[in-house]
């Protein structure tokens, strides 16, 4: 039996480098990429980035799919999927790490001003604006798991006031947690930014529209680093031309890549990266190689999803 590499992303990791890295943790594995994946009945376990409806389906004796990162949403919604397969995604220090430092990045941009000197330079104007306090500065962090726990605490550290929501209450050090609708919403009147590292599930889909939007500090920015379907898109679009919130970075859209006619590539309001914040799998690897021993050995596997859940 084997595990199936089939990524679909050569420009992040080939499913060649990833397996090189996988036997380094279990050299005696038989490990397979797309390009050459054998018998497809002996296909025990596929790890993917990408997946598509049916995909599990190519594969008789699959038991497992690993996918390399938190997002399960797509894997999920693919109604065909035997209830007999199991789904593990990753959880790793070094990709949340990332993802914090990137929403730090964009708040320090406006913090100093960073946008307006360089347009003030092609315009060749010499204009000072005081930075902005941090201690003064809210930032509000929704999603308080592994991840949202290492941006908030990035944005402590670096003396901000920071203020956390999730579905259930939770108590973190230096953190003004809030939980339920009126929770987000109290919280989300007085953010100063808003950064989401929200999962998709039935829960959070589309919970980003114009009713939540209105909810928003008008000088408040919005930084997505979670999910992409997460956002109303069209009425991100709206809200912002009426001034319900300054500005939103994204590093997560609904279509990815985002096709070249869509709205949000000119928006003057709108910033964008090609779902970057979170980058290396780092240490996480190893949790690949440990879920496959596992498989093969019976054990319980690391990280396994809760399909009811969403995570």
């Amino acid at each position: 039996m084997a595990l199936l590499i089939d990524i679909k992303m050569p420009e992040w990791m080939t499913d060649e480098q990833l397996r090189d890295e996988l036997l380094q943790y279990y050299t005696e594995a038989e490990i397979r990429v797309a390009a050459d994946p054998g018998n497809l009945d002996e296909i025990e376990m596929l790890t993917v980035s990408s997946y598509y409806n049916g995909e599990a389906l190519k594969y008789p004796n699959l038991k497992v799919i690993q996918k390399t990162g938190a997002g399960v949403n797509n894997i999920l919604g693919d109604e065909s999927l035997p209830r007999s397969i199991q789904v593990v995604r990753l959880r790793t220090d070094s990709s949340g790490n990332e993802m914090a430092e990137y929403a730090l990045a964009y708040v320090l941009q406006e913090q100093r001003h960073i946008r307006q000197y360089h347009q003030q330079q092609s315009d060749s104007q010499w204009i000072a604006y005081p930075p902005r306090k941090s201690h003064d500065t809210l930032v509000a962090v929704l999603g308080l798991g592994r991840i949202g726990q290492l941006v908030a605490n990035r944005f402590v550290v670096n003396g901000f006031k920071v203020g956390g929501w999730s579905r259930s209450l939770k108590k973190l050090d230096n953190v003004d947690c809030h939980n339920g609708d009126d929770g987000l919403h109290h919280l989300l009147e007085q953010a100063d930014y808003v950064v989401s590292v929200l999962p998709s599930t039935h829960q959070t889909l589309g919970m980003f529209q114009r009713s939540l939007f209105e909810k928003f500090s008008r000088e408040s920015i919005f930084i997505n680093v979670g999910r992409g379907d997460l956002i109303n898109e069209e009425e991100l679009i709206e809200s912002l031309d009426q001034g319900l919130l300054a500005g939103a970075v994204l590093d997560v859209m609904s279509i990815e890549p985002l096709p070249g006619d869509n709205a949000l590539w000119l928006h003057p309001k709108i910033q964008l990266t090609p779902h970057i914040s979170g980058y290396h799998l780092g240490d996480a690897i190893a949790d690949i190689a440990e879920n496959y021993r596992r498989l093969q050995n019976g054990g319980n596997l690391l990280n396994l999803v809760d399909r009811e859940a969403g995570y």
